[in-house]
């Protein structure tokens, strides 16, 4: 189905590369795979099995030799809501429907069109997801006890006000000492795995000198079991699709644009290109098998991909030993996972948090009177305060009304002198007007009212070298003034009409009726 050159040339000394970027990665993976499980509203050996498993099938049936895929914090919010409103066995059946909609992505080529997602919206609603991510770990950074969780921000926030009291001295000392060790480490100690220590100091401290005396993973969740994923098959009905269709596309937006924004980074890092339909059908396989051995929806993760490339990745086989090397820790060392304090977790997420955000691009936008400030503001604050899913839409719509006003605004034309050529050509009795910009739905009415001014001598010359697009609605209006032309006697000459909109003419048939002889191109 597609070409796959990821292997060309693979040798040895590859594949030692890859096991020391594959077994880095994975140390980077543990951490976060239960770190974006447990805030996902899920246990943590179900981050863990989606690093395997969609870790596994996006480096075999994906488009980059450097892609590593899993859990990311882009999805946090909108797997949250599905928890919390319709239960975990949802959740999975949302992920297999994101995954039939990455797969549809990909054989309809939608990879092109990701681009043109705004960038104000997805600034946005990243610097949105980036706020729920880091209060949503506010009670486990203060080890506040018999904290609900509610489906929007304002109820959350007032539920940890109410909760104040029950702050745990401990939990907050750990946490503490998590972001110690995430900065000390980070300016003294680049070449450690910073999150896995961030999360390995406050965990021993915790047996040694707090044991019993803060949550863990063992006391909120059960521990991890040390056996391998069973398979789970969901009971996917007419019903639940229905509902669950619209977040599940959401989750397949937001994964097929991280996961190709990932690519593209790798690219920029390797001098490589990756093939954007085969990642999504990669992405979109991983995503149906993961839910079935209870994993959550898993996209490219843009820092564990250039982790795998600063650390010598040069196939997706190191993306595969990632894989095998979790697998190994949740069979050998899984249950010693339970001993880990949640207030060790609420760290490594906020420092998430912060470095998702692209702050200099938010604050640059943020401050500008325009309408993608609007847009920025608007999808940020839905993110936060209503859901995910509305925010992308409202985002969109938003940013597509404040484009489809600027194209409104760019339509201009003007009646003019023709010039002595022209006037030598055609004679004196000619009336010439310049056209420049688009000719489409939104601009055809005024485009219309204008013709008065311009059906005032025996010649119309239309100088349409500017015209920069034409649609149906923008052709009907054009056929209108043919029409007029021709009932008032005027003859319509039409001046260097780009190619594309001759063309367009052409298919619908208002070439012939104006006639070739009244195309002009010098």
């Amino acid at each position: 189905m597609f070409k796959d050159d990821r292997f060309a040339h693979y040798n040895a000394a590859g594949f030692r590369r890859d096991m020391v970027a594959g077994i880095t990665v994975g140390i980077v993976a543990i951490p976060l795979g239960m770190a974006f499980a447990i805030a996902s509203g899920v246990k943590p050996e179900y981050g863990l099995y989606t690093t395997i498993i969609a870790g596994f099938l996006v480096a075999l049936l994906g488009g980059s030799r450097y892609q590593v895929a899993g859990p990311t914090g882009a999805f946090i919010p909108i797997l949250l809501a599905i928890v919390l409103q319709y239960g975990y066995e949802d959740l999975l059946i949302a992920g297999f429907l994101a995954g039939i909609f990455l797969l549809i992505m990909s054989v309809l080529g939608v990879s092109q069109l990701i681009q043109f997602v705004p960038r104000s919206v997805t600034i946005g609603f990243t610097a949105g997801i980036a706020v729920i991510i880091f209060s949503g770990q506010i009670a486990n950074f203060f080890g506040l006890t018999d904290v609900k969780k509610y489906e929007y921000f304002h109820q959350n926030m007032l539920e940890l006000w109410h909760r104040a009291s029950t702050y745990n001295g401990y939990s907050i000392a750990l946490a503490l000492i998590g972001f110690a060790t995430i900065l000390l480490v980070t300016k003294f100690a680049k070449r450690l795995p910073v999150l896995l220590v961030a999360l390995v100091v406050p965990t021993a401290i915790s047996v040694l000198f707090f044991d019993g005396k803060v949550d863990t993973i063992g006391t909120a969740f059960g521990g991890i079991p040390s056996a391998l994923p069973s398979f789970i098959w969901p009971q996917i009905t007419f019903e639940k699709v229905m509902y669950l269709w619209q977040p599940a596309l959401i989750i397949a937006a937001l994964g097929a644009i991280e996961s190709l924004l990932s690519t593209v980074v790798a690219d920029e890092m390797t001098h490589t290109k990756h093939n954007a339909k085969r990642e999504l059908f990669g992405q979109g396989i991983a995503n149906m098998v993961t839910p079935l051995f209870g994993g959550i929806p898993a996209t490219g993760a843009i820092a564990r991909t250039a982790t795998n490339i600063r650390s010598g990745g040069v196939s997706p086989v190191s993306s595969m030993v990632q894989s095998v090397f979790v697998l190994l820790f949740v069979v050998l060392l899984g249950p010693y996972a339970s001993y880990i304090p949640l207030a060790a977790m609420a760290p490594i997420l906020m420092h998430v948090s912060w470095n998702m955000v692209s702050r200099d691009a938010f604050m640059q936008i943020g401050r500008v009177k325009s309408g993608d400030a609007v847009v920025l503001w608007v999808t940020f604050l839905l993110t936060i305060f209503v859901d995910l899913t509305t925010a992308v839409q409202v985002g969109i719509l938003l940013a597509a009304v404040f484009f489809l006003k600027k194209m409104i605004g760019e339509l201009r034309f003007h009646v003019v002198a023709p010039t002595a050529a022209e006037t030598s050509q055609f004679g004196s009795a000619v009336t010439k007007c310049v056209v420049k910009g688009p000719l489409f739905f939104g601009t055809a009415k005024r485009f219309e009212e204008a013709f008065p001014d311009w059906l005032t001598s025996d010649i119309l010359l239309l100088d349409c070298a500017g015209v920069s697009a034409l649609d149906a609605t923008g052709e009907a209006a054009l056929a209108s003034l043919v029409a007029r032309a021709q009932e008032e006697d005027i003859r319509l000459i039409i001046k260097k009409l780009p190619l594309e909109q001759r063309s367009w003419l052409k298919r619908s048939g208002l070439y012939t009726q104006i006639g070739e002889h009244n195309f002009y191109n010098a």
